[in-house]
């Protein structure tokens, strides 16, 4: 499904991506864990074309995203849960949805996704009609899912889900992303909370200072000492 292979990025003089090479097969969830500025959120962005890279492909469903604009990428079926959420905050809750479906022409079909999106968060049901920037920062993050499902999307690429968030919502949000991955939607996730991230994912590569440096089954990696000791707090 998607396939990156000898990425290379930089910004500026500083080069920040290294021959970097993954995959993501049709109906994983694949973790990309590292730590804070190892250039995880640069690898996402490159992806949906917000950051241009220097060489290296990016191939998704046949289609090399490094020669695609970045506003027809989500046309192909991708979507991006940004890190920070970037919700609409002036908007209300039901527009941010809307503005998540812009892309499609089907009326009857949009106001069906966004029941779908209010039965799997209630709460913003809720506040449908309330400002999204006076949401908690769980309700943001849900937001923001959900309106990346409005686009109907067959892979979600998802930046640091957790980030903020209290342990209680924190397993909230990776619940969500199982049910999302249950829906048939293919999952990249980058995500600091390595032991989250790595308990619900099929696969998994380590990037550190901007080069993978481990890759192979999650639970395999879970239980690895060398990520024990750096990224499980072990």
């Amino acid at each position: 499904m998607l396939e990156l292979k000898d990425l290379n990025v930089s910004y500026g003089a500083i080069h920040a991506i290294y021959d970097v090479s993954l995959t993501v097969n049709d109906g994983e969830i694949v973790s990309l864990i590292g730590a804070n500025g190892a250039g995880k959120t640069t690898i996402l962005h490159t992806i949906t074309g917000l950051k241009k890279s220097m060489n290296g492909s990016i191939v998704y469903n046949g289609n090399d995203l490094t020669k695609i604009e970045p506003s027809k990428i989500i046309t192909l079926g991708m979507a991006h849960v940004p890190e920070g959420r970037h919700i609409f905050p002036a908007m209300t809750v039901g527009e941010n949805l809307e503005m998540g479906a812009y892309i499609r022409n089907d009326k009857d079909g949009i106001q069906t996704s966004v029941k779908e999106v209010f039965e799997r968060f209630p709460r913003l049901k809720e506040r449908r009609k309330q400002l999204a920037g006076t949401l908690s920062g769980g309700e943001q993050q849900m937001l923001a899912v959900g309106r990346a499902l409005m686009s109907r999307p067959n892979i979600i690429l998802m930046d640091e889900p957790s980030m903020g968030l209290s342990p209680l919502l924190v397993k909230e949000i990776f619940n969500i992303i199982k049910e999302v991955h249950k829906q048939g939607i293919t999952v990249l996730l980058v995500e600091q909370n390595a032991k989250m991230a790595l308990s619900i994912a099929d696969r998994a590569y380590v990037l550190e200072t901007g080069h993978i440096s481990m890759s192979g089954e999650a639970k395999e990696l879970l239980n690895d000492e060398k990520v024990k000791k750096a990224y499980l707090g072990l």
